[in-house]
């Protein structure tokens, strides 16, 4: 018989236990502060300014590398790698696939990770490029001579002091060494998660590499950390506890969400391009991860705590220990100095770098995400409307933010234009009914992608899939640099029958009505208003009226219209949300006192910040129940722009007038209610 330990032999064991790990924590934190600690030297970065890139001559800056005065980047959308010489950028080698990350040998070599050929190449002074490792074209996975080896899509790689390249071989889940002509696995096996030496590692999707110290950092993307690979393979996680988001910490309670870059500087100071932000692992006496940019997506320079970033993918440090960062969705080099005078680059030039929808819609002849392309179906929501209901203390609320697009139950769902995947990760949500892809212009979501309404897969080498220990379908992923042809199988319609269709770079999201052409769509009916209430600033509801049966208003009043729209073919039951509202106040005669107000209009995807700013409480819409759009006309909110706003009944002089209500639609159908007040 077993007897079970006493109290005191318990406490005893637990405080055993207690001190072991306490003292191997001190050890590690120990370690960690002395590779730290040279970072106090360093002087804190400062401000972010814009290199270059300005009149639009990049598609997708992607790896950094710095050489004396100039920098070069590498254009993932172009296939080529450019070069900065004061502020100016020019074309330094053309004709490659998609290029990723860069970085100089010690003979000045410029050496890229060509995700798309699935090579390694060498291109030297003259820009001509030469394959150095794998074989052009030809995804896989095996080690021995550098010409018969293969990679599949690498993106990453970093140089070491002794010339040796290392590679993140991304969608083989591993890192490889080039040396002497020869390729070898340092590290990982399957795509997973596990610390350990060789073999035993695994990685998730891993992308951008630096060395610290002796040390190899590898940023794990899918996997959300950052880890450390020794010299002789061993494999430890240095932070991040898998968890995607971007909270700061200590390095073990610090979480990431997208790490996709890393650059180190001379005091050993870490920084991760991390999502759309810019993250920090440094320390005084423990190390921590700190987020030294704004937390918002988009486009900002000035003070470095305010600068917004839209998917950094590539980091150097300069001589000067500035970081030069390529801000991959604004098409941007930017610039986290230390002490360089600002020169802010303004959002209203920022606004100037976004696609505009009449060049965007160009880009492709017309066609629907169908086959035949011609047919015309019926439109199911549009960007903008409300997702969830507004109710107080309810959080799970969102703008939808493409076009849904009606098919049948595992119909074919298309490309709509040539474009090739990349992102690192383009896929999300597998086996979900948001299951999607995320091309550079375009995202397709409500698709099992790469298989049919069985889940059988296509057989297209493109759509790679990750099966679980049991053998079963459990991921899958499209590698960066695959290339997509409009009218291409993308997959198949889950049970949400329609295609989401997403218009404009990811943060640039257009009205996809605006931004593309549809063959044989039309609308010749107006929106319906059903009814308007007015507020007070309180919220209440304002029912007085006066003996002429007007309301009387005196103070600041909102407006809420519940509208809803249609297009040609749409079923009675279906309510789609407008594209624009305002509201016009006259006179009783019907002249002006003023012009229209358009308060609310949905050419751009807004900030989701601003949904209850748009939608009154009582609002809701989902993929089942009621839909109920009620719009804060009195509101302001146009693309990234938003404020709480109202009518002043107080700025009229005394009398009666006419408050006319108005809801249009893109094509130009507009609808108007009016509602008689007096001041």
């Amino acid at each position: 018989m077993k007897l079970r330990p006493t109290r005191k032999q318990r406490i005893i064991k637990n405080s055993i236990f207690a001190i072991a790990a306490g003292i191997f924590l001190l050890i590690g934190i120990s370690s960690f502060v002395w590779y730290f600690w040279p970072s106090q030297g360093r002087q804190p970065l400062k401000f972010s300014t814009t290199v270059a890139g300005i009149n639009g001559e990049f598609g997708e800056p992607f790896g950094v590398a710095v050489k004396g005065s100039e920098t070069y980047l590498s254009d993932g959308q172009n296939g080529t790698i450019m070069v900065v010489r004061d502020g100016k950028p020019s074309v330094f080698a053309s004709g490659l696939g998609t290029p990723s990350a860069i970085a100089f040998d010690k003979n000045g070599n410029l050496i890229v990770a060509d995700s798309g050929m699935h090579t390694i190449k060498s291109v030297n002074a003259k820009g001509e490029a030469t394959v150095l490792a794998g074989v052009a074209g030809k995804p896989g996975f095996a080690d021995g001579d550098a010409t018969n080896a293969l990679f599949h899509a690498p993106i990453g790689l970093v140089i070491g002091s002794d010339g040796k390249i290392y590679v993140s071989d991304t969608y083989n889940d591993r890192i490889r060494v080039i040396a002497d002509g020869k390729v070898t696995t340092l590290t990982g096996s399957s795509r997973g998660f596990a610390d350990g030496t060789g073999a035993a590692a695994r990685f998730d999707t891993p992308t951008g590499l630096a060395m610290w110290h002796d040390k190899l950092l590898v940023a794990d993307t899918g996997n959300h950390r950052i880890r450390m690979v020794e010299p002789n393979g061993n494999t430890a996680t240095l932070a991040g506890n898998g968890e995607g988001d971007a909270k700061d910490g200590l390095l073990f309670e610090a979480s990431f969400y997208q790490p996709a870059a890393i650059a180190v500087d001379t005091y050993g100071s870490i920084f991760v391009a991390d999502g759309h932000v810019i993250r920090l692992i440094d320390g005084d006496v423990i190390p921590t991860v700190r987020t030294i940019s704004s937390g918002r997506r988009g486009f900002g320079d000035g003070e470095i705590g305010v600068a917004r970033f839209n998917r950094p993918s590539g980091l150097a440090v300069d001589d000067a220990g500035n970081v030069l960062v390529a801000d991959s969705e604004n098409r941007l080099l930017r610039r986290l100095a230390v002490s360089a005078p600002r020169q802010d680059v303004s959002a209203t030039f920022a606004e100037k770098l976004k696609d505009k929808p009449e060049d965007f819609r160009t880009l492709q002849p017309p066609r629907w995400p169908y086959d035949p392309p011609s047919t015309k179906r019926d439109i199911a929501g549009t960007l903008g409307e409300l997702r969830g209901e507004i109710s107080p203390g309810n959080d799970d609320i969102h703008f939808h933010n493409g076009l849904d697009i009606a098919g049948s139950y595992g119909e074919t769902a298309r490309f709509v234009r040539d474009e090739k995947v990349l992102l690192p990760l383009a896929t999300q949500n597998f086996g979900t009914l948001r299951e999607l892809i995320r091309m550079p212009t375009m995202g397709y979501i409500h698709i099992r992608l790469g298989r049919n309404a069985g889940g059988v897969p296509f057989g297209d080498p493109r759509f790679v899939f990750t099966n679980d220990a049991a053998g079963k379908m459990a991921d899958i992923r499209v590698p960066r640099g695959s290339a997509f042809k409009a009218g291409e199988a993308i997959g198949t319609l889950n049970p949400m029958n329609h295609v989401h269709l997403i218009a404009g770079r990811s943060g640039q999201e257009m009205n996809a009505l605006d931004a593309l052409v549809f063959p044989g769509i039309s609308d010749s009916r107006p929106p319906v208003i059903e009814n308007v209430t007015i507020a007070d600033e309180s919220g209440r509801e304002i029912e007085t009226k006066s003996q002429k049966g007007r309301i009387h208003l005196a103070g600041k009043v909102r407006v809420i219209m519940r509208a809803y729209d249609q297009v040609d073919g749409n079923a009675d039951r279906r309510r789609l949300g407008i594209y624009k509202a305002g509201y016009q106040v006259l006179h009783s005669d019907g002249t002006p006192v003023g012009e229209t107000q358009w308060t609310i209009k949905f050419d751009r995807m807004p900030l989701s910040a601003a949904v209850p700013f748009v939608y009154a409480v009582g609002s809701k819409s989902g993929a089942t129940g009621e839909t109920i759009f009620r719009y804060i006309v009195t509101n302001r909110i146009e693309g990234d722009n938003y404020r709480e706003d109202f009518l002043d009944a107080s700025a009229l002089v005394n009398g009666d007038y006419i408050l006319r209500v108005f809801a249009a639609d893109y094509f130009g159908n507009t609808a108007a209610k009016d509602i008689e007040f007096s001041r």
